[in-house]
């Protein structure tokens, strides 16, 4: 699967990439620093990931403190790459402590942080504006209007989600159906191997209401890039580590478990553990993109490279096993297990003409 093998994001006519650029690390300011790369030094990675036929590059008005958009606004300039590419940033993050209204979700902020976002890119249109986190405050009401207002002006051309409750985007969702607004046809997500928890409701809600799903960190915060692994007494290896609702090298056995069956994998296809887990995530249902940071070109190639591996069905069903998640509380209650129970015996599921939703559905898929 190479990158110039282009999918529709969720339900629109937008063709991105399987593998999409993140840049948190370009720019050397702000929260991100502490990794992160001058123009001079991403510039090889960017203008790699185009001549490999990538066209979807992600970024937030929070990476490196805005410096991320800065140069990719130089870059793409550098490139005269603006209309190929399908550029993306993010909103919520508060630029000014002293200001109630410089963060969140309303549409004060949200029309201030698009015209900023847009003077540090370089340009006069983002294709795809994402509110970046759930704020816990703002109607979503006044967000998916706010959105059709931006449409509208012609500013951006797509929106979307990053981090929200499936609840709150499909209510989002619903709202704009009902009153003929713009939709939204992306929601970002974290999704690996060690971390499944979207497939609770978030994958089926894409696939259901039109969002295609976007992987971020579908390295696991790098513990699945083969660097980590567990002595009996605590980890060894040297990386930057830093999962979801973990803290340093706090992990449980269960995410040191799928370590082994991964490294198998990876050595019996002769590629790298990285390598498995990025086109493990890529090619899930519902995931639209798998979104992959770089610190080198050579970096970039091998997730490239990834795309090319063919995960045969009895290995993918190994991986699968190894970091299932058993479902929790009432979830318990959709799994084809217990749906088994709500339907006759003397109902046959399956021989329906091919187009007909199947009686039982399939809890990971």
């Amino acid at each position: 699967m190479a990158l110039d093998q282009y999918y529709l994001l969720g339900r629109s006519g937008l063709r991105i990439s399987p593998l999409s650029l993140g840049t948190m690390n370009f720019g050397t300011s702000g929260y991100h620093a502490a990794y992160g790369k001058t123009i001079d030094d991403v510039r090889p990675i960017f203008c790699r990931y185009l001549e490999a036929g990538g066209n979807s590059i992600d970024t937030a008005d929070f990476y490196t403190a805005g410096e991320s958009e800065t140069i990719l606004g130089a870059l793409i300039a550098e490139t005269r790459a603006r209309d190929r590419v399908v550029l993306t940033t993010k909103f919520t993050n508060a630029v000014d402590p002293g200001d109630p209204n410089s963060g969140g979700n309303g549409r004060k902020h949200m029309v201030r942080a698009l015209e900023d976002s847009l003077r540090r890119l370089g340009t006069d249109y983002v294709d795809l504006f994402l509110l970046h986190t759930w704020d816990r405050i703002t109607p979503v009401e006044e967000v998916m209007r706010t959105f059709d207002d931006l449409v509208r002006a012609g500013k951006i051309r797509y929106a979307g989600f990053s981090d929200v409750p499936s609840w709150y985007a499909a209510q989002g969702q619903t709202f704009a159906d009902a009153h003929a607004l713009t939709p939204a046809v992306n929601v970002q997500l974290p999704y690996s191997l060690v971390d499944r928890t979207i497939e609770t409701e978030h994958v089926a809600m894409g696939r259901v209401l039109g969002m295609g799903i976007s992987a971020w960190s579908p390295l696991g915060g790098g513990f699945l890039s083969g660097k980590y692994r567990y002595d009996g007494k605590g980890a060894t290896g040297e990386g930057r580590l830093s999962l979801p609702g973990t803290s340093g090298l706090s992990l449980t056995d269960r995410e040191w478990g799928i370590l082994e069956p991964l490294g198998e994998v990876a050595d019996e296809l002769g590629v790298s553990m990285a390598q498995v887990a990025i086109n493990w995530a890529a090619t899930q249902p519902g995931i639209a993109s798998a979104i992959v940071g770089a610190s080198s070109v050579a970096q970039l190639d091998a997730s490239i490279a990834a795309m090319d591996v063919e995960l045969p069905a009895d290995l993918r069903a190994r991986l699968d096993a190894a970091s299932a998640v058993p479902p929790q509380s009432l979830y318990r209650m959709f799994t084809p297990e217990y749906q088994h129970q709500l339907i006759s015996p003397t109902v046959r599921v399956g021989d329906k003409p091919s187009g007909y939703r199947p009686s039982v559905l399939n809890w990971a898929s």
